[in-house]
C-alpha cells in the first residue's frame, strides 16, 4: 500500500520532504508522531495524527507514538499566541498515563496481532539523563540561531503583533523535538517524523539535526490542520473540547458532534476520519447528495468514529439516546441510559427538585405538572393538558389519576415529563 498516496487522496497530506514517498515505497520504515500530554485525555483534533499512524501501520510500516513527558514540561509554541502554562510533575504523570491508555485503543502494540507492532515511548526517559551543558554542547552547536529564528512558530511570536514575545523556554522547544528525532533515528532506526502542518518547523529541525550530527538522511511529512467550512474551530462546541475520554465527553455527545457536521464538512470528514475505501466513500457522497436531508454521510461518519473510539456498545447506546429525542421510545429505553447520557440528551431542559418523601405515597399529576413544579402555569392548565392526552411521564401517556412513584425513577433520581412532542421538563428527586 502506498501510504503517501493514501493520505493524498484523502486530502490529508500538506508538506512532504523530497524523496519521502519513494523511500517509503521501497523500505519498511519506522516513523513517529509526538503527542503533548497537556491534559489527561486527547481530543478529537488528536484523531488526525492517530489515524495517520493507523494508516502507517496498515501500510506495513512500524509506528511509534511518542508521549512528550519532557517536551510537555517546556510547551510547544507552534500555533500559539501566548505561552502555555507549565505543568507540574504530578499533573504531567497523570496526563501521560491517560494519553498512553487512549493510544492503545487505536494502534496494535502486540506482536501477536501484527508483524509490525506499534511502540509507545516517552521522551522523558532519555531527556532526564542529559545535563544542560551536555545538551548545549552536543545539540545546540549544530543548529544556528539564524536557522531557529527563521521558523514560523518563532517569527510569529517575535513579530510586531506579538503581545508577549517568546521566552527562552519556548525558543528551545524545537531543539528538544529535534533531539527526539535524532535519538529515535540512532536508537530505533526511525527515519520519518510526521505531524500537523504547524509542526513543519519543529520536524525539519529534527531532520537537520540528523543530517548535521549523524551525517544521515531522515524524512518528514505533515498533514493538513482540520478546518470547518463556517470558520469555527474544529473539535470545539459551546461546551468546550470534544474529548476522546468518555468521562469528559459522553459517547452520545461525541456521536452528536459528527452528526451535526455540515454537508460540506462531512464530505471532507468521511475521507479523513474513516477507513472506508475510495469507491465506498464516493458512492456514499453521491447517495448523500441525492437526499441530503437523510444525513447519510454524517450518520456514517458518526458510526465509524464512535465505534473506533468507544466501541460498538457505546455507539448503539448513542443511537438509542438519539432516538429518544427524535424517534419513538419507551420508558424502558429511558431507564436503560446511564445518568450522564440521560443528562446529555436532555441538556438545557428546565427542571425542578422535589424530595423523596413526595414519592412515598405517590406524586399526583397536578402536583407534578403545576403545583409542585411550575412546569405548567396553573392547576387548570395541567387538568386541560391531561384531558387533551398531551402529557407523558417517561415517554408514556398518562391520565390525571396517574401517580408518580419510585418505580418511575430514571438513574434513581429523575422523572421525565413531556407535553406534546417537544416540551420537556425534568423532575429531580433529592
Amino acid at each position: 500500500m502506498n501510504f503517501v498516496e493514501e493520505l493524498r487522496w484523502r486530502g490529508m497530506l500538506h508538506d512532504i520532504m523530497p524523496e519521502t514517498e519513494e523511500y517509503l515505497l521501497k523500505n519498511k520504515t519506522t516513523g513517529y508522531i509526538g503527542f503533548d500530554p497537556t491534559a489527561d485525555s486527547l481530543h478529537i483534533g488528536s484523531l488526525v495524527p492517530i489515524i495517520i499512524l493507523m494508516h502507517f501501520q496498515k501500510a506495513g510500516h512500524n509506528p511509534i507514538a511518542l508521549v512528550g513527558g519532557a517536551t510537555g514540561m517546556v510547551g510547544d509554541p507552534s500555533g500559539k499566541s501566548d505561552e502555555r502554562n507549565l505543568l507540574d510533575e504530578a499533573t504531567l504523570a497523570k496526563n501521560i498515563a491517560g494519553v498512553k491508555g487512549q493510544l492503545a485503543r487505536f494502534l496494535k502494540f502486540d506482536s501477536t496481532d501484527v508483524e509490525n507492532p506499534a511502540e509507545l515511548v516517552n521522551n522523558y526517559d532519555w531527556m532526564k539523563e542529559i545535563s544542560l551543558i551536555e545538551f548545549v554542547r552536543d545539540v545546540g552547536k549544530h543548529i544556528t540561531v539564524n536557522y531557529m529564528m527563521a521558523k514560523d512558530s518563532v517569527k510569529k511570536r517575535l513579530g510586531e503583533d506579538s503581545k508577549t514575545g517568546m521566552s527562552f523556554t519556548e525558543f528551545t522547544y524545537q531543539l528538544f523535538q529535534g533531539y527526539d528525532f535524532y535519538h529515535l533515528y540512532k536508537e530505533k532506526n526511525c527515519m520519518l517524523q510526521m505531524g500537523g502542518s504547524d509542526q513543519w518547523g519543529n520536524i525539519t529541525t529534527g531532520t537537520e539535526l540528523v543530517r548535521r550530527k549523524a551525517q544521515g538522511k531522515a524524512y518528514a511529512l505533515t498533514c493538513k490542520l482540520i478546518t470547518k467550512a463556517d470558520g469555527s474551530k474544529f473539535g470545539k462546541t459551546a461546551g468546550g473540547n470534544v474529548w476522546l475520554d468518555a468521562n469528559r465527553t459522553s459517547p452520545y455527545k461525541f456521536y452528536q458532534y459528527w452528526l451535526n457536521s455540515s454537508d460540506e464538512d462531512a464530505e471532507k470528514y468521511i475521507k479523513i476520519f474513516t477507513f472506508l475505501d475510495k469507491n465506498t466513500i464516493e458512492a456514499l457522497i453521491t447517495e448523500h447528495k441525492e437526499a441530503p436531508h437523510t444525513r447519510l454521510l454524517q450518520k456514517k461518519i458518526g458510526e465509524e468514529v464512535t465505534v473506533m473510539t468507544h466501541g460498538k456498545e457505546a455507539y448503539d447506546n448513542a443511537i438509542k439516546a438519539s432516538n429518544i429525542l427524535f424517534g419513538k421510545s419507551t420508558a424502558d429505553d429511558l431507564k436503560s441510559l446511564d445518568e450522564q447520557t440521560f443528562l446529555d440528551v436532555f441538556d438545557g431542559v428546565p427542571q425542578a427538585e422535589i424530595s423523596k418523601t413526595e414519592l412515598e405515597s405517590g406524586l399526583d399529576m397536578i402536583g407534578a405538572l403545576a403545583a409542585k413544579t411550575n412546569f405548567l402555569k396553573s392547576n387548570g392548565d395541567a387538568r386541560r393538558a391531561l384531558k387533551e392526552n398531551s402529557i407523558s411521564v417517561n415517554k408514556e401517556k398518562v391520565k390525571e389519576d396517574y401517580l408518580i412513584t419510585f418505580k418511575d425513577l430514571i438513574a434513581n433520581k429523575y422523572v421525565l415529563l413531556q407535553r406534546g412532542k417537544k416540551n420537556y421538563f425534568l423532575l429531580k428527586i433529592n
